[in-house]
């Protein structure tokens, strides 16, 4: 019993690990050029901490990948039991195809219906204000590329998807299994304001969640979650280019 009560535990520090390492790093930031700053010049500092957040994004999402190995290590489940099941070629490129199709399908979706939304919605509350999401992701494109297109849809569909649905599912019903999954997937990106929550949580991470347990594997929403993170990141470098 107390086996199995430390293997579930897991599962909610995995699921935790990210909003709790973005407080963190905001926090060490804040800290540190407030001790470069010598109390002199503290204004900037907000704009400061804002600027090194896809810096950020790149060290928490390697910090997640080791959490998330980790975790399977000590639970003894393998990245196969996860979810990477590598079919016959044929099959995968469906998954592909399929996955891909509908993530830029939803990052059409986000540009000309869903971020339009989302500001009319910041504009009216939030504790983030209207158009700054933008601006923080776009301070530095390179590392931001980095983490959003070559690591966070791998790294985040094995922890939401993979390891911590699995999980879920083996104590919960499926549907709440994959709400808790969606609620935990928005909360990783708190940083973006309520309504980003709510976006990012039940909308994206819904038809991921919806393809993992449709397709019984993780390769169509990595495929989704790529294209989506792709449309959003030239959707990004676009408006900051304005």
């Amino acid at each position: 019993m107390k086996s199995y009560t430390q293997k579930f535990s897991r599962v909610w520090w995995a699921l935790l690990a990210g909003p709790l390492l973005f407080l963190l790093g905001i926090l060490i930031m804040s800290v540190y050029y407030g001790a470069v700053s010598q109390g002199q010049n503290v204004a900037p500092i907000p704009e400061l901490v804002a600027a090194s957040t896809p810096y950020q994004l790149v060290v928490i999402q390697l910090v997640l990948l080791l959490i998330v190995s980790r975790a399977m290590k000590l639970d003894g489940l393998s990245w196969k039991a996860i979810g990477w099941k590598i079919a016959d070629g044929q099959r995968t490129s469906r998954e592909i195809l399929l996955g891909s199709g509908l993530g830029v399908v939803l990052g059409l979706l986000y540009i000309f219906a869903l971020s339009p939304a989302l500001t009319a919605l910041q504009n009216v509350w939030d504790y983030v204000p209207a158009g700054e999401l933008f601006t923080t992701l776009g301070a530095s494109i390179v590392p931001f590329v980095i983490a959003n297109v070559l690591l966070a849809p791998f790294i985040e569909e094995s922890i939401y998807r993979g390891y911590g649905l699995t999980r879920l599912s083996g104590k919960y019903s499926q549907p709440v299994a994959i709400v808790l999954a969606c609620f935990f997937f928005g909360f990783l990106h708190w940083t973006g304001g309520f309504w980003y929550i709510l976006l990012t949580g039940f909308v994206a991470g819904g038809l991921f969640a919806w393809l993992r347990t449709a397709r019984k594997n993780l390769i169509a929403p990595l495929a989704a979650h790529l294209a989506l993170n792709i449309v959003e990141t030239i959707f990004v470098v676009m408006m900051i280019g304005r």
